[in-house]
């Protein structure tokens, strides 16, 4: 990089009353079995696929490496590499306390919310993998044991006409029929041809009965062989959430995705309690404090962290643990490489109330080969039983695939 953000001056991160390093908490006996062990680096590399992934890499003096991943973004490696000087020296397995160590240390740089919480999520992330590499066990087993041995996953589908309500159906059956999956979603932001004013986030008539063909076509064409959800990318006005959400009503709609912008929780929970179609939201919210007031207000039916952005693998558990009591199923939104698309399948094993993973790169043809093992197999992901995520880089196809401008990991 051509800056040092180690260095950066920030009073708030070199002060705080509630400052949670080892050395400050008194935490500093020695620990026997393997597990003294100190992170003496941090490193990343973003690499060019369907979206800029940023991959994370924690080094120890035991010479254990741990992979993780962050939600896509500019800024993300600059705030990891801000954060490098408040995990060198600690042990990665207290992964608890280094979280809440980042988050206060990046209190006066935004980890309440947004791209900072991202950047955190990648190293939890990577502590979990590495953690689990030193304590020779899956990370799933980190976050208290699992439920199922493999986690379902649903394909976000796409095609050139994507407007057409034919050419979705098309689509649809052959992602069911030759891909093998049994869980799909599609696009209703799309153009329908009515539109007047993209701005004003009111649909017209004809728009609404557009997207409501769309999902007609789709879900008439699978049947059974497949759930199907919408996304709606947060688009709409309530009163036009609330009449798409109506006019699909009849179909067999597995849920329809962020109708509504994300900022305004009445408004979202107004929307939800209209419909009988199942309303999904969670992928623009940051960490338990946020995703919670969605839950307790009742103002989603299927919560939708996006585990490498909202806080990582304990975070989306604690996500999780809350919707349970709300008796809420949980679907990862995931746009992620192989890595954090792992994480969130080992998170989705140890949850009762996991739904599915989110797989949003069939069309990238090298997404499989950026690690060595298979990832997804017919519409699953088998959760390894290999120490940490159970996944290798392949540093041949990373290099390949790096960002212009980026630099290689180091060697273990």
């Amino acid at each position: 990089m051509s800056k040092d953000y180690s260095e950066l001056h920030d009073p708030n991160a070199e002060y705080t009353m509630r400052e949670l390093s080892a050395e400050t908490m008194g935490a500093t006996a020695k620990r026997g079995g393997g597990r003294d062990v100190e992170i003496t680096d941090v490193q990343t590399t973003m690499i060019d696929g369907n979206f800029p992934w940023t991959l994370v890499r924690i080094y120890t003096d035991a010479g254990v490496v741990g992979t993780g991943e962050a939600y896509w973004g500019a800024g993300v490696p600059e705030l990891i590499e801000r954060m490098k000087p408040f995990v060198v020296g600690e042990n990665p397995l207290d992964i608890d306390r280094l979280f809440e160590h980042l988050v206060q240390k990046m209190s006066g740089e935004g980890s309440v919310e947004g791209v900072t919480v991202t950047a955190i999520s990648g190293i939890e992330i990577a502590l979990h993998d590495l953690a689990g590499k030193i304590l020779d066990v899956p990370a799933y087993q980190l976050l208290g044991g699992k439920y199922r041995d493999k986690v379902r996953v649903y394909c976000d589908c796409h095609t050139e006409e994507e407007a057409d309500p034919e050419a979705c159906a098309d689509e649809a059956e052959r992602v069911v029929e030759e891909l093998g999956y049994d869980a799909l979603k599609f696009d209703l932001d799309v153009p329908s041809g009515f539109e007047k004013d993209r701005a004003n986030r009111h649909l017209r008539p004809g728009e609404v009965r557009h997207k409501a063909e769309i999902v007609e076509k789709v879900t008439e064409r699978v049947k059974d062989r497949a759930d199907v959800a919408f996304d709606c990318h947060w688009t709409f006005s309530a009163n036009s959430a609330q009449r798409l959400a109506a006019a699909i009503e009849d179909y067999d709609v597995w849920w329809l995705e962020d109708p509504v912008p994300p900022e305004n929780l009445e408004v979202q929970e107004e929307v939800t309690k209209s419909t009988t179609t199942p309303i999904t939201v969670g992928e623009n919210r940051y960490r338990v404090t946020e995703e919670r007031r969605l839950i307790e207000n009742q103002a989603v039916d299927i919560i939708a962290p996006d585990l490498p952005k909202v806080g990582g693998m304990r975070e989306t558990r604690k996500i999780a643990d809350v919707a349970n009591q709300y008796y809420i199923p949980v679907a990862m939104h995931n746009v992620s490489s192989p890595i954090a698309t792992m994480a969130s399948a080992h998170v989705g094993t140890a949850i009762p109330n996991s739904l599915a993973v989110e797989y949003h790169s069939y069309e990238l043809g090298w997404w499989d080969d950026l690690v060595e093992e298979t990832v997804i197999e017919d519409g699953y992901i088998e959760i390894p039983e290999k120490p940490g995520l159970g996944l290798t880089l392949d540093m041949d196809t990373v290099e390949e695939h790096m960002v212009a401008g980026e630099t290689l990991f180091d060697e273990e």
